[in-house]
């Protein structure tokens, strides 16, 4: 790795030039110590790959105990509390905890989660090192398995109650990475590609990264410049031309390449204000009907007056046609939530509803969404770079970063109810949570078109286009929070 040379703070030297008296080195601003300090994190990181590894095996040790051990406990008691019974310790650990963290961290930090933490990135890798290494498939790496597979495991873990039951986290969490795995051992040498092409959360991250801080950037001029340099990403990235958080794994194994590669800080809606990030069809098709559409519907069936209203009626209709059929609850706990000694029992019926209300209502909830982004393309055409769809569909990015919290705290907060716990302040933090994810996307909105070539009216038709999408998703919310 290159060192660049002190000289560099003292052109006169440089020149050779004497000195009739000591030159003061200016005080660097906060801006370049922060630049430093980050980019020897980045370095640090790569340094001592050790320590990384140690902290991947204490997370898979910690999430296998998460994961397997509560599912071959004895049931709950109606008088079990958090940190007496091992079920819901776990479960609020994992659900309450850890998955609304790692959205948080990925919104902050990038994509820290899958490079340093995750034990099925881990996992997967440590299989494909040592596996069949066998090339990857063409059908395989068709774009739209890692929103499939997200759809799926969403849809899949609310008709078995995933939140709720030990059983049902082991089937679908065990089952992914058991997956990972298998998936490692086959394809690869040493490459995660499971993260990269199958990877149900995959989308999600990718779609938050874009407005996370900090990312490593790449100074292509001077990649080029470097003298070549063997170089292995693991995530399959093409970091010479990498120009957006999106696929990155933050896993610092690139930091300091070439002296072209280094952890650095950048204004949250750069990437989305940089004709240098194309935009891609997949993470805003995953961004509209996927984060904001399928999940926020998942996340709110439970509380909607509209799912319950649909049930009721279907069911009469059933009863009226004496077609009895649906509403047996027949079906095995890995189909449809089946627990009677909790008295917690889905009918053929409810598992309907349920995939109706999420899948349904939620693509019909992304169509509506992408309007906006839509119209305000064809507003203002072709007068600038930044004039695509799927660019515009970004703005949303902050309220989706807001809808995903909100929604997996939802958990958090029914599990702390559940130990009689008051929470006077919930109806604010989510009041302003929500209030910031809008602001944040009206104002990348307001960028973007403000900075087409547009008439002014073209760009205000297109603005008011854009705030279509965030009112609504704000209703929605709205709507569950403080009305239903």
């Amino acid at each position: 790795m290159r060192m660049e040379s002190p000289l560099h703070f003292y052109p006169a030297l440089a020149d050779g030039a004497a000195l009739a008296a000591p030159c003061p080195v200016p005080a660097a601003s906060w801006r370049e110590r922060l630049a430093r300090a980050l980019a020897g994190v980045g370095l640090w990181l790569r340094r001592h790959r050790g320590w990384v590894m140690a902290t991947q095996w204490s997370v898979v040790l910690f999430y296998g105990a998460l994961v397997v051990v509560p599912a071959f406990v004895p049931a709950t008691a109606s008088d079990a509390h958090i940190w007496n019974d091992l079920r819901l310790f776990a479960a609020f650990i994992f659900w309450g905890l850890w998955w609304p963290g790692v959205m948080v961290a990925t919104v902050s930090l990038g994509r820290v989660w899958c490079g340093l933490f995750c034990p099925e990135g881990f996992l997967s890798e440590l299989a494909s090192r040592r596996g069949l290494g066998l090339g990857v498939p063409r059908w395989l790496k068709w774009p739209g398995w890692p929103f499939v597979a997200f759809v799926t495991t969403t849809v899949y873990g609310q008709l078995i109650s995933v939140y709720e039951y030990a059983e049902a986290a082991l089937l679908i969490l065990g089952g992914s990475t058991l997956a990972a795995i298998v998936v490692g051992f086959t394809f690869g040498r040493g490459k995660r590609v499971w993260c990269h092409y199958l990877c149900p959360a995959s989308g999600v991250f990718a779609v938050l990264a874009k407005i996370a801080p900090l990312h490593y950037r790449v100074d292509r001029a001077a990649w080029d410049r470097a003298a070549p340099e063997r170089f292995d990403c693991p995530p399959l990235v093409d970091v010479r031309r990498m120009t957006s958080a999106s696929d990155c794994h933050s896993c610092a194994r690139c930091a300091g390449q070439r002296d072209a590669v280094r952890l650095a800080a950048r204004t949250p809606f750069a990437e989305a204000l940089s004709p240098a990030a194309k935009p891609r069809h997949r993470d805003a098709l995953t961004l509209l009907f996927g984060v904001l559409g399928i999940a926020t519907m998942a996340f709110q069936w439970t509380v909607s007056p509209w799912c319950l209203q649909l049930k009721l009626a279907l069911a009469d209709w059933l009863v009226e046609h004496d077609l009895l059929a649906l509403l047996g609850d027949g079906a095995p706990w890995w189909l449809l939530t089946h627990y009677p000694q909790n008295n917690d029992v889905f009918t053929w019926l409810d598992g309907l509803v349920v995939l109706a209300y999420t899948v349904g209502g939620g693509m019909a909830l992304g169509a509506l969404l992408a309007v906006g982004p839509l119209v305000a393309a064809a507003l203002v055409r072709a007068s600038s770079p930044l004039a695509d769809w799927r660019r515009f569909a970004f703005a949303l990015v902050p309220l989706a970063a807001a809808s995903v919290v909100l929604g997996l705290t939802m958990t958090t907060a029914t599990q702390l109810r559940g130990e009689h716990l008051l929470l006077p302040w919930l109806p604010a933090a989510r009041a302003t949570l929500l209030t910031a994810g809008g602001i944040g996307s009206l104002w990348l909105a307001f960028e973007l078109v403000r900075r087409c070539g547009a008439s002014i009216l073209r760009r205000l038709a297109a603005f008011l286009a854009l705030c279509l999408p965030v009112v609504t998703m704000s209703a929605m919310w709205a709507l569950a929070f403080f009305v239903w």
